[in-house]
């Protein structure tokens, strides 16, 4: 459904997208505005919240910014109360340091699975019960092939990655038996904004097709699954990473 479609629809479907403001939360919430859905974006910084909106408005889509800091869990309830009811959340908020283990600081491990493991948790537990009063809903986690890959100085991102995985197989058996479906999205390396390219080219050297994804070619793959098209597919976790886990 394009924009200009959706403006003639009272009643649109509304995604909440976290981490919006840049690199593949930004492409996701231009892609699913694209299809028609009142987009929430959601992250920190709102002057590139109000760029993500900008960009989404300016061609006819709808979408609003709410600031979130989804590493606090006492404010967790009161923006789901900002939000409102939606119809399709997408968890790509997230941190990623990569260290050597005996490296590693205790404060980024935190604050990784609090960002990566705990808000999507409870962002879950406050959207998903109306998702399944209503018969409908679906839950996208962006995962990463670090959640299935042994990579090194990955160790504590993987396991964040592999909870979140194992979270959406949890959320399906509890979910889908009352209409909501839940899916990860695995991206490999994904060229982003404010990262140099060239620190995603020796990955991406690793990969079957020899090269690191663009931000819009994961949306797609969301896009996908948070359409009427993948109604049979839920709990499954997607690889968008070039063939990197296949090899």
């Amino acid at each position: 459904m394009s924009a200009e479609r959706a403006n003639l629809d009272p009643h649109p479907l509304t995604a909440l997208v976290t981490g919006a403001t840049s690199g593949i939360g930004r492409a996701v919430a231009k892609r699913l505005a694209a299809d028609g859905m009142s987009v929430v974006v959601a992250g920190r910084n709102a002057q590139r919240g109000a760029e993500t909106v900008d960009e989404i408005t300016t061609v006819g889509g709808h979408a609003r910014f709410v600031a979130a800091d989804l590493e606090d869990p006492v404010g967790i309830d009161r923006f789901a109360a900002e939000v409102g009811e939606i119809d399709v959340l997408v968890n790509n908020a997230g941190q990623a340091v990569w260290a050597p283990t005996e490296d590693m600081k205790v404060s980024d491990y935190d604050a990784m699975f609090a960002s990566n493991v705990r808000a999507p948790f409870f962002l879950v537990a406050a959207f998903a019960p109306a998702m399944a009063a209503k018969g409908s809903g679906s839950v996208i986690n962006i995962g990463s092939m670090a959640g299935s890959l042994g990579l090194a100085t990955a160790a504590a991102y993987g396991a964040t990655k592999a909870a979140l995985a194992s979270l959406t197989q949890s959320w399906t058996a509890e979910y889908s038996g009352r209409g909501v479906r839940f899916n990860t999205v695995a991206p490999g390396p994904v060229y982003t904004r404010g990262s140099p390219r060239e620190l995603f080219d020796a990955i991406a050297e690793t990969t079957a097709m020899k090269r690191a994804a663009e931000p819009a070619e994961i949306a797609e793959v969301v896009a996908f699954l948070a359409s009427s098209k993948a109604s049979y597919v839920t709990g499954a976790t997607v690889a968008v990473d070039g063939g990197r886990t296949a090899i």
